[in-house]
């Protein structure tokens, strides 16, 4: 036993660290202590905002440029793995057009991520319907703004 409280914080913040490691990997660690990516966006052109059956709420927020994904961030009041897989969702979106994101699935950020123990993989999903509702709304916004304009733009 250390011999002081701070000793004894840091010896069992070590050990969770180790556990989580081992549980999650060194990649879903190293997200989960430093995500990238997190916080709200100022009048992003797509946006998605899921609550899933555990209870997260994650919203992802995409900013376009000649209809590709350019800036991309996440929020969520989730848990650990919610937020590790908010971050990949987001970092995954950039750079891609409407149908390249349109293939980003549970499985895709899952696969990066190298999985997620199976109590926690619900996660991954809610990320990519997040994601996916993101992009549905981009599209609606583009195809109503296309209407107002006299034109109507097809995705």
């Amino acid at each position: 036993m250390p011999d002081n409280l701070d000793d004894f914080l840091k010896d069992l913040q070590d050990k969770i660290n180790k556990d989580t490691v081992k549980d999650y990997g060194q990649k879903a660690f190293d997200i989960w202590t430093n995500p990238s990516n997190m916080r709200s966006m100022e009048n992003p052109d797509g946006y998605g905002r899921i609550t899933g059956p555990c209870g997260d709420t994650m919203e992802i927020f995409l900013k376009f440029e000649k209809d590709t994904v350019k800036k991309a961030s996440f929020q969520t009041d989730g848990c650990g793995p919610s937020m590790i897989c908010g971050s990949l969702a987001a970092e995954l979106a950039f750079g891609k057009t409407t149908d390249e994101l349109k293939e980003i699935t549970n499985k895709t950020i899952l696969e990066t991520i190298g999985g997620l123990p199976k109590g926690d993989q619900h996660c991954a999903l809610l990320a990519a319907n997040t994601l996916q509702e993101a992009v549905k709304n981009y599209i609606k916004v583009q195809n109503l703004e296309g209407t107002k304009n006299g034109e109507r733009k097809m995705y």
